[in-house]
């Protein structure tokens, strides 16, 4: 019985039987048409019992989960129905999902003919990293009658980790490896110059820098051909994140460290797939975890998991260790991409004599974020002088921030200041930028 639940419909059956009964006090010859009105009824839900659990009624469910999500992507759950009953049957499907997603009425409404199958499909978002449990799928089955439900769980508890993003890792690896880009938000980055690896020579044609006509060559063929270089390779590329509290502020649900680990993610990718050997170093109050720069095809595999393994701490960043990471971890010059925050110029003049020193040795590109609430709040229509003080001082930490960017960019420092839901595209520019300009 603990499978038997009872439908709206049977509630509204007998309670209109129940009003008949109260009326025919009032109305006697009504008792008798009342009581023949609720033995048939007895026997309809009697019928409607015997037709859901009978043995023939048999339902089928698989519900399939990609290998690992992807952290603030749309991750498709398919859950496969069957209908092997010799009847029609109209289900309602509650699947329970993991308590991370907070949602207690994902459920769908459904009929199936018989011998009929059916896939359903939904996405979910995570935006947090982790294991997440899913329960049972739960189908409360009814006949055209529907008075009653019976209860079925199927496919079994499972577990999937939620992983950084791979799929943008995929979406802007396929961007930024084009030759001619037309994807919005990769810009096209004019070449200064060449670099000093030489790759081919090819037939001229128009476009080609006249300055690299290969005269030999185009002697012997009796045409124009041109040397064609490749970005230098080999080159060191470490991510540093600081898991410090000024990383845990969210934005769309999302913290900012989360932002920085996407972000880490695609860049490593693309940096090992143009031939670079790429690092990660995480910090805040003591060092988390070194990866050296490498080029090897497990590299990509053991940041992915070091990064899902990262957490927020709650006490400040340490700096003077950042700087000892980057003398005694990090050989040879580097191009450091630093993934932290700064909300006002003071916490920046902190720390700048340690970046200066850090950038002497390596080439440091600071990326920090743009409160994007507050420059929304900046825009909205005033009414009062309580609301022109409110965006007055918030103005003044929109122009903080841009001070931060020409302090930084006054002592040589390269920096990037982005709205988080732009950090990967603003940081994969600045990347292809130094690389084709040659500064790293």
């Amino acid at each position: 019985m603990k499978h038997l639940f009872l439908s709206n419909r049977f509630f509204w059956l007998f309670g209109g039987i129940a009003a008949g009964f109260a009326l025919s006090f009032a109305i006697p010859t009504l008792f008798i048409i009342v009581q023949v009105i609720l033995f048939v009824a007895f026997l309809i839900v009697w019928l409607d019992v015997f037709i859901l659990f009978n043995k023939n009624t048999i339902l089928g469910c698989q519900r399939t989960l990609p290998k690992v999500f992807s952290l603030s992507d749309p991750n498709t759950v398919t859950i496969k129905l069957a209908n092997r009953s010799p009847q029609t049957l109209n289900f309602t499907v509650i699947d329970e999902l993991p308590f991370q997603f907070q949602q207690r009425h994902q459920s769908f409404q459904l009929s199936l003919k018989a011998g009929e199958d059916f896939a359903l499909s939904y996405q979910l978002i995570p935006k947090e990293r982790g294991l997440y449990d899913f329960g049972a799928v739960n189908l409360f089955l009814s006949s055209r009658i529907g008075l009653v439900e019976r209860r079925l769980q199927q496919a079994e508890p499972m577990s999937v980790p939620v992983y950084p993003s791979i799929i943008q890792m995929k979406q802007f690896e396929l961007m930024a490896l084009s030759k001619i880009s037309h994807f919005q938000g990769i810009k096209k980055i004019r070449r200064i110059g060449h670099s000093y690896e030489f790759e081919q020579i090819k037939n001229y044609v128009r476009g080609d820098d006249y300055r690299s006509i290969n005269w030999k060559a185009s002697s012997r063929r009796a045409s124009l051909m041109v040397n064609q270089y490749e970005d230098e390779r080999a080159q060191q590329i470490y991510s540093i994140i600081d898991k410090s509290r000024a990383m845990r502020m969210p934005f769309n649900d999302l913290s900012l460290m989360d932002y920085a680990i996407n972000t880490t993610l695609t860049i490593s990718n693309i940096a090992l797939k143009k031939y670079d050997r790429a690092g990660l170093i995480t910090f805040s109050d003591k060092i988390g975890t070194t990866i050296k720069a490498d080029s090897k095809t497990t590299q990509l595999n053991k940041i992915l998991l070091s990064l899902y393994k990262e957490k927020e701490r709650v006490l400040e960043a340490n700096y003077e260790l950042l700087y000892y990471a980057s003398r005694k971890l990090i050989t040879g010059r580097s191009l450091i991409m630093l993934y932290t925050n700064f909300e006002s110029m003071s916490a920046l003049e902190r720390v700048l004599p340690i970046l200066r020193r850090i950038n002497t040795f390596h080439l440091l590109v600071v990326v920090f974020f743009e409160n994007t609430e507050i420059r929304d709040f900046v825009e909205q229509e005033v009414n009062t002088i309580e609301d022109i003080y409110h965006q007055t001082i918030a103005q003044k930490f929109l122009h903080e921030k841009t001070r931060m960017v020409q302090v930084l960019r006054q002592y040589g420092i390269q920096a990037i200041l982005s709205p988080p839901e732009e950090l990967t595209i603003n940081t994969i520019n600045k990347y292809l930028e130094l690389k084709s300009r040659g500064l790293i």
